[in-house]
């Protein structure tokens, strides 16, 4: 995997890109969404950026040999805690969490992958209490 700074916009785009790979499929509802929630902008890159981090992160999924399984998380757990041990500052990690939760839910449906994301994030962020909280992706 490559090495972003932590708590960098590409470091964040990457948690947002394993969301969306996730569960074996890039679907419609989650480019639209990406799109109307103007996901890049949020996270302090422009759309050819985040394409880019998209795209840096399938290499590195395919050179690894870790994108094989549909709906099953395409990375394994030490690769996960990598990944998320790259954001260590809680509003970042709030707001990534809204992000990704917004994503999973889109096509109305959240795959065993998504799942996976998602309790990794609560898992090795320490978010347990703030996950009773409402989650505005957008603040």
């Amino acid at each position: 995997m490559r090495q972003y700074p932590a708590n960098s916009p590409s470091a964040a785009a990457r948690i947002i890109a394993l969301t969306v790979v996730a569960d074996g499929d890039i679907s419609q509802p989650e480019v639209d969404l990406l799109e109307s929630m103007g996901v890049h902008d949020q996270l302090g890159l422009d759309r050819q950026a985040l394409h880019e981090v998209f795209d840096a992160f399938c290499e590195d999924l395919l050179s690894s040999q870790q994108l094989r399984y549909a709906d099953i998380c395409p990375v394994d757990e030490p690769t996960l805690a990598a990944l998320m041990a790259g954001i260590s500052e809680p509003a970042l990690q709030m707001r990534l969490l809204g992000l990704c939760v917004a994503l999973a839910e889109s096509d109305e449906r959240v795959a065993e992958g998504e799942q996976i994301v998602l309790k990794a994030a609560v898992k090795y962020w320490g978010l347990r209490r703030e996950m009773l909280q409402p989650i505005n992706p957008q603040a």
